[in-house]
């Protein structure tokens, strides 16, 4: 049963339109409409459940005679319930088998955008699924493919660059145990390029922090011999992407950001041209970086992040306490640690 307060919208907008003098169609539209504006800006995950209440409700409205209507209706219930947050795979599974039920209505009687749309869509809940280790990686990639047979890099820059930062983000998912894994880290980078190529920092500013992060990622792990020069490149993505994430606009982000630099800073020498001078300033800046981020991640709630760049600030702390040792003098120490990455 839904909580109080979402059983409260869902009672009210079915009362709404039952006192509608409507056709059935139009008594559906009304529902969809009001779950849309539920869903836009949920407070809870009472919100997306209530959403989904009254989509659930739109299709019992129509019979059968209403494919094109009930395979639309049906998409939006598919994308709320992909927003449902948690660890299990119910509701994902969920959006996963609506969007394949109503991917062929769609083709054959949609336009080419809903089924773009859809693609997209179906693509990110399989990338999750993925994670889950539910589904293949390929599968979410195929999807991304296909709905960049429509969203291409002129008429929908914003949806274009989603979907090149989603399959560079799908490539790197795939572990490196094999003779491919260098192409497919090349590939990824070759898709985030491709997205930069599509947004700018003006028009379309989400996307570009969004995509210049990603590369920096990319960029920073990449199995490379040149990995000075990958560093050095990653940490002007950074740079870029913090144009647009500060901790007062966009705080979380603005934090992950500053943490991969932190990560990048780590392994980077102070001199690129005399990597064995060591790395004493660049570690100290990555140490405040660490610092500034757990704390923005704790004041937020993200109490596992903030818990991981908080231990990595520590284990800087040591490192700079026994400066001129020569452990610690003779160059980069080698490090990894988990980057942050942005899924559109």
């Amino acid at each position: 049963m839904l909580p109080s307060r979402a059983r409260e919208q869902v009672e009210a907008a079915i009362r709404a339109i039952e006192s509608e003098a409507a056709t059935l169609p139009e008594k559906a539209e009304m529902l969809v409409e009001i779950g849309m504006g539920i869903q836009r800006q949920p407070k809870s995950p009472d919100d997306l459940h209530a959403a989904i209440n009254l989509y659930e409700k739109a299709l019992q409205l129509l019979g059968a005679e209403f494919y094109l209507e009930r395979a639309r209706i049906s998409a939006r219930l598919g994308t709320a319930c992909q927003a449902m947050p948690g660890d299990t795979d119910e509701y994902l599974i969920k959006a996963r088998d609506i969007y394949l039920d109503v991917r062929k209505i769609l083709s054959d009687h949609g336009d080419s955008g809903e089924i773009a749309e859809l693609e997209m869509n179906l693509g990110l809940v399989l990338q999750s699924l993925a994670g889950m280790g539910k589904a293949p990686i390929t599968e979410a990639i195929s999807a991304y493919q296909r709905a960049l047979r429509t969203f291409d890099a002129t008429t929908y820059p914003q949806e274009f660059a989603i979907l090149q930062n989603n399959l560079a983000t799908a490539f790197l998912s795939i572990p490196f145990s094999d003779e491919r894994s260098k192409m497919r880290e090349a590939l990824a980078v070759q898709c985030f390029e491709e997205g930069l190529k599509a947004v700018n920092l003006i028009d379309h500013p989400t996307e570009y922090a969004m995509l210049q992060n990603n590369l920096g990622n990319a960029l920073q792990y990449a199995s490379s011999s040149h990995a000075v020069e990958n560093n050095i490149q990653a940490l002007a993505a950074y740079e870029e992407a913090l144009k647009v994430r500060t901790r007062t606009a966009t705080p979380l982000e603005y934090a992950n950001t500053i943490a991969n630099k932190a990560n990048c800073l780590w392994n980077l020498p102070d001199d690129p041209e005399n990597p064995d001078s060591g790395n004493l300033s660049n570690l100290a800046k990555a140490r405040d970086y660490y610092e500034e981020a757990g704390q923005v991640f704790a004041e937020y709630g993200e109490m596992e992040r903030s818990r991981i760049v908080l231990e990595a600030m520590a284990e800087i702390s040591t490192a700079l306490d026994q400066a001129g040792k020569p452990d610690v003098m003779n160059g980069a120490r080698a490090h990894s640690a988990q980057n942050v990455g942005d899924i559109g």
